[in-house]
């Protein structure tokens, strides 16, 4: 699968992972440095009547990773088919920034920041996909308060002690009940289709 390229180098996040128990392995409990995001980049793209254009983000925090019970937080084990039970990530909507002027005001009232801060996605099913060191997520993806079914192809490498993981989703605006932006008083009108891209570096603790 194709990658749009990242622009911009992605930056260090330090986010920490909410983790629920209740016969559930808590990941790196006694650690001092739980399973978490290091790096992160998320990226819309699309197009317009005028140019192409790309709006990203390196701010995300998760929300919630669970391993079934008895499972080690270990990298084999996030990467098995099964062993991920619930995980779930959360974009500040209005985090999301282009290189375009005007796009970003007419972008976040698209996306109604206000009324739903959060770009969320739930994880439903993590299984075994066609291709090598390759998984299949099933889940449920809210973009400005609307919640639609997504799968999407994710793509693992291992780095040492953490996964790189990478993937992309194409999606429609009015799937998600946003008009697509326009600019210039109306002469700009962009195209609902749009592809979001992910790359994050999942680090898991040796201890």
């Amino acid at each position: 699968m194709a990658l749009i390229t990242i622009h911009r180098a992605a930056l260090a996040v330090g986010l920490t992972a909410t983790v629920t128990l209740g016969g559930v392995r808590p990941l790196a409990q006694a650690a001092a440095g739980a399973t978490g995001l290091d790096k992160i980049r998320i990226s819309i793209a699309g197009t317009s009547n005028v140019h192409e254009y790309t709006a990203s983000t390196t701010t995300a925090r998760l929300v919630r990773l669970q391993l079934a019970a008895g499972a080690a937080p270990t990298l084999q084990a996030l990467v098995t088919p099964g062993v991920v039970q619930a995980f779930e990530i959360a974009i500040p909507a209005a985090t999301l920034t282009s290189e375009r002027d005007g796009l970003d005001k007419n972008m976040h009232k698209a996306l109604k920041v206000t009324e739903h801060k959060d770009i969320t996605f739930r994880l439903g099913k993590l299984e075994a996909a066609p291709a090598a060191d390759t998984l299949r997520a099933t889940g449920v993806l809210q973009i400005a308060g609307v919640e639609r079914t997504a799968t999407f192809d994710i793509k693992i490498e291992p780095n040492g002690t953490s996964l790189v993981v990478r993937g992309e989703v194409p999606l429609l605006m009015t799937d998600f009940g946003i008009a697509p932006p326009k600019a210039m008083l109306g002469m700009l009108k962009t195209d609902p289709k749009v592809t979001v891209t992910f790359e994050t570096v999942l680090t898991v603790p040796l201890t």
